[in-house]
C-alpha cells in the first residue's frame, strides 16, 4: 500500500518537473532544444495516469478516501 502511494508521489513530482521544463523552454525560445509541446504532452499524460491510479486505488481499496472533508 505504501508502494502505491510512493508511485503516485513520484508521478506527481515527474509531472511538476515536466511543467517547469516546458516553462524554461518557453522563456528561452531556443530552436536547438526540443519543442515545449513535448513536455506539456508528458505532463498531460502523467496527469491522466495519476487520475487512473487514484481511481484504481480507491476501487480496489489501496486508498481509502476521506468520507467527510469538512
Amino acid at each position: 500500500m505504501e508502494l502505491y502511494k510512493l508511485v503516485i508521489f513520484i508521478a506527481l513530482v515527474f509531472m511538476i518537473y515536466n511543467l517547469f521544463r516546458a516553462l524554461f523552454l518557453m522563456n528561452k525560445n531556443d530552436s536547438d532544444k526540443p519543442p515545449m509541446s513535448k513536455y506539456i504532452g508528458r505532463r498531460v499524460m502523467f496527469s491522466v495516469f495519476i487520475v487512473l491510479l487514484l481511481l484504481i486505488g480507491i476501487a480496489f481499496g489501496f486508498i481509502t478516501p476521506n468520507p467527510r472533508p469538512y
